[in-house]
């Protein structure tokens, strides 16, 4: 029997690929919203279907501000996601986050700038709540599977968004710590933003490659950030196949499986039918209801 969840797991720096896929082929999918960061690998773990998508891409070829997450997000929504496991390599801000642990993040500081960040604009105004923008039931599934993989866990964790590529001077890095943000990265907004906004619960674990240069006397330094991520990408793997294994036989419905209810502001009558139209999947339940 078919599972009735269909996970899409997104691949931070350092996780290009997942072992263990039973029947996995990589499927080129067209979204409206231009190509997506590379194809998805497809395939199941038991019975529950699995889709993957490396976010920089295989071999990391796409720059952090210029990943088309617009295109990522609609593009798993096409594959049939009906939620979303996302992975990424972060600094910690605090001292406690130590490199190699992992951090499962329940809030967000978006400091990035010049992205695309909405499906959703004039002849379709829509303003979605981010005021909990994880979904909780995926976390806490991702923290058990954490352990079960006998990784080191931070739950609860603010991950302060920058648009880089360049890392924080050391004010920024303090002025961060000061904001109360516990990890930082380059690339889960508007990836957040943007899986709420096509209904797709969605839950963020950072891998923590280093200290950011909060510390005294320290920097980040690629390599070192490397070195981690490999490290680290074992365990990533261990984790999301303990989180598959153990998702309930049944998915019970999720408040963020209706997100668009009442979200909607432009009258019916000042719809734009071009968008309406790229709207078709991340949109879809709204606009052709059963």
């Amino acid at each position: 029997m078919t599972s009735p969840w269909t996970i899409g797991i997104i691949g931070g720096s350092g996780l290009y690929a997942m072992e263990g896929l039973e029947d996995a082929q990589w499927i080129a999918i067209e979204s409206p919203w231009g190509k997506p960061s590379d194809e998805i690998l497809c395939g199941r773990i038991g019975d529950v279907r699995v889709r993957f998508l490396p976010r920089h891409g295989r071999g990391h070829p796409i720059a952090p501000a210029e990943i088309n997450a617009r295109a990522n997000i609609d593009a798993l929504k096409r594959a049939g996601c009906t939620d979303i496991l996302a992975i990424s390599a972060v600094g910690s801000l605090r001292e406690k986050i130590e490199p190699g642990h992992f951090a499962i993040v329940a809030q967000f500081i978006d400091r990035t700038t010049a992205r695309k960040n909405s499906f959703y604009s004039s002849g379709f105004v829509t303003h979605v709540s981010m005021a909990d923008p994880v979904c909780a039931r995926l976390s806490e599934m991702a923290e058990v599977a954490v352990k079960v993989a006998e990784g080191k866990v931070t739950t609860g964790a603010t991950y302060l968004a920058m648009e880089g590529p360049q890392f924080s001077t050391r004010a920024e890095s303090r002025m961060y710590r000061e904001w109360g943000a516990d990890i930082i990265g380059m690339t889960a907004m508007p990836e957040a933003k943007l899986a709420r906004e096509a209904e797709l619960p969605y839950a963020l674990v950072g891998m923590v490659t280093d200290y950011d240069c909060w510390r005294e006397g320290e920097a980040v330094d690629v390599g070192q950030v490397v070195a981690q991520m490999q490290a680290n990408s074992q365990l990533a793997r261990d984790m999301v196949s303990s989180f598959v294994g153990k998702l309930p036989k049944k998915r019970a419905a999720s408040p963020i499986d209706t997100a668009l209810e009442d979200s909607v502001i432009t009258a019916p009558d000042q719809h734009d039918p071009a968008l309406l139209a790229k709207l078709d999947a991340v949109a879809g339940r709204l606009l052709n209801p059963r």
